[in-house]
């Protein structure tokens, strides 16, 4: 049986995502010049990964000019992404309790004085919206 494919962004994927959020639209052999982390992915594992991305609905493909190679645009924003990452880590690890997400990582990295007043301040920031 196949194994489904996960909504959320793989790191493999991540990282042709962070090329296209911040080139924009590009070729698989753009993404591929502009990957700078290693370990370096051949143009299958790129292209492949894409295909991947465009099933996963976070990018489209346009045929070039010359209609030889597809150019890939991101359709998800980063933000959407990331709230979309934390939606489900908050599902999986936290019982749907972004309070439960929010303590944990202070009871796990501790908080000093300086960080707490800005949270303080975003808090009552984010009252005022309500």
């Amino acid at each position: 049986m196949p194994r489904s494919q996960s909504p959320i962004l793989t790191e493999a994927e991540l990282r042709l995502m962070e090329v296209l959020w911040q080139k924009g639209p590009a070729t698989v052999q753009e993404v591929l010049v502009s990957l700078r982390a290693k370990p370096s992915l051949a143009y299958n594992s790129v292209l492949t990964t894409m295909r991947v991305l465009e099933k996963k609905g976070y990018v489209r493909h346009d045929k070039e000019k010359d209609g030889r190679a597809h150019v890939y645009r991101a359709v998800v924003a980063r933000a959407d992404a990331s709230r979309s990452e934390i939606e489900h880590l908050v599902s999986r690890f936290f019982e749907d309790s972004h309070e439960r997400l929010v303590l944990n990582i202070l009871e796990a990295r501790g908080i000093d004085l300086e960080e707490l007043e800005r949270l303080r301040k975003m808090l009552e920031e984010t009252e005022g919206r309500s």
